[in-house]
């Protein structure tokens, strides 16, 4: 649960704070591109700026841009996220566009396009955490049902050992 330290750079990033910025939309998992920027400690328009020019490696299912109904629903949901502060159209700032999700696969993208070590400490703890995500949804929602099939499992395998052992004692 700690701070994860990534690598030779020193990125420390807690786990907490990169899984709390996994959103499920449109039945995919994703980070939203201001919650990445801030974790590599870009800019939010920078990061666009650099997928835009690399938009052939971002296919729709790496990554996809909010509607204004899905960016209005984050943006009024509670909690912590920093949706809430992001409207606004005015030239005093917030967001003008609803943002990018970024997929497991996008993310993987951004460190070839960022270019900065940060970028690839960054995205190793980020996949760390996609993967922890999924593994505890599949404990949430088969966990009774696997700990029966590895119960059966062993269960096979003692019967098959016991069954080993005693052909081993006839042929002797």
């Amino acid at each position: 649960m700690g701070v994860k330290e990534s690598g030779k750079t020193g990125v420390a990033i807690p786990m907490e704070c990169i899984t709390q910025t996994i959103l499920l939309l449109r039945g995919h998992k994703v980070i939203l591109d201001d919650d990445l920027a801030a974790l590599y400690e870009v800019e939010t328009k920078a990061l666009n700026r650099a997928v835009k020019r690399n938009r052939g490696r971002f296919p729709d299912d790496f990554m996809f841009q909010l509607t204004t109904e899905e960016f209005d629903n984050l943006r009024y949901q509670s909690g912590t996220s920093s949706l809430k502060s992001q409207i606004g159209t005015s030239r005093w700032g917030g967001r003008r566009y609803p943002p990018y999700a970024f997929t497991e696969q996008g993310v993987a993208m951004l460190s070839s396009v960022l270019h900065s070590d940060r970028a690839i400490h960054v995205n190793i703890e980020i996949m760390r955490a996609f993967v922890r995500s999924v593994v505890q949804q599949v404990i949430a929602m088969f966990g009774d049902k696997l700990n029966t099939m590895i119960g059966e499992l062993l269960a096979c395998a003692c019967a098959e050992d016991r069954h080993a052992g005693r052909n081993e004692t006839l042929a002797a």
